[in-house]
């Protein structure tokens, strides 16, 4: 098996601005025998989001979203104005890639009459530099609950990104998931700063074939201090000391992009991604 390639949603340095450096990328391919989510961790402890202060509680019953902000609880683009993938982000409206339902926000990637694919991205902040305004939070619980269309092609995911990147940027992707392989999903850290200390490590989460796709899961990361835990239906599926990187407010993403370095050749118009909520919460 050849793994997807493992690689941000946008180059948030580009290669001449981190010169020659090599840029580490370790990949931690786990799996479980049974089929059940893998478990990265030592303890591979539950966790309980209601035992915390809730502090971000998005539920999707209407969707609060401009294309570029301010003054709106999400925006339709990366606010360093960067689309990736093979699927253009659109702007919200009647026509545009966002709906709701009685389950939640849908997500829908199609083709246009020239067989150019469109798709959503929300963003909880609406800049980045010091006018900045929006969702952004330093440590604490993160999560969604989200089911995914299969197709070989899409790339949903849901991830953060530091709201200070003076010095760099700190991205950690809770979940990314691949269409063509139903039976697991990405889970990514990733620091973009100079050519001396860039660096990133991903793991590959085995889980019953067809889960993602079948029926709503959580997805969802608890930054402190002292540790980062990602979770999977609040099973811890591993966990690493945190990274100094990561000790700062991050904001949320979450999207339906379309390749990550698979063919959509072959992906039938519609696809779509459904959210229950995204919720943040402090541990404190």
């Amino acid at each position: 098996m050849i793994w997807p390639p493992l690689k941000p949603k946008r180059p948030l340095f580009t290669r001449s601005t981190i010169g020659a450096g090599l840029l580490i990328l370790v990949i931690i391919v786990i799996r479980s025998a049974n089929g059940q989510p893998a478990n990265a961790s030592v303890d591979g402890d539950t966790i309980d989001p209601t035992k915390f202060r809730l502090t971000f509680d998005e539920n999707f019953k209407t969707l609060d979203v401009s294309a570029w902000g301010p003054g709106t609880m999400w925006i339709a683009h990366t606010p360093w104005s960067g689309d990736f993938g093979d699927a253009k982000f659109d702007d919200p409206g009647p026509d545009g890639p966002f709906s709701i339902t009685s389950n939640g926000l849908v997500i829908t990637a199609r083709q246009d009459a020239q067989g150019r694919w469109h798709s959503g991205l929300l963003a909880s902040m609406d800049g980045i530099g010091p006018a900045q305004t929006g969702f952004a939070q330093g440590y604490g619980y993160f999560e969604m609950c989200a089911t995914f269309s299969n197709g070989p092609g899409v790339w949903p995911a849901f991830w953060l990104i530091s709201k200070d990147r003076r010095y760099g940027t700190a991205e950690l992707d809770v979940v990314e998931f691949y269409g063509a392989f139903n039976n697991k999903f990405h889970t990514t850290i990733h620091f973009w700063g100079n050519s001396h200390s860039s660096y990133g490590m991903g793991w590959v989460i085995t889980v019953p074939r067809g889960i993602l796709s079948r029926q709503y899961n959580t997805y969802g990361v608890l930054i402190l201090p002292e540790v980062i835990k990602v979770y999977f239906n609040r099973q811890e599926i591993w966990s690493i000391p945190t990274p100094p990187e990561f000790r700062t407010p991050m904001y949320i993403l979450v999207d339906l992009a379309l390749g990550g370095g698979w063919p959509t050749n072959h992906l039938q118009s519609p696809q779509a991604m459904d959210i229950q909520y995204i919720r943040a919460y402090q541990t404190n």
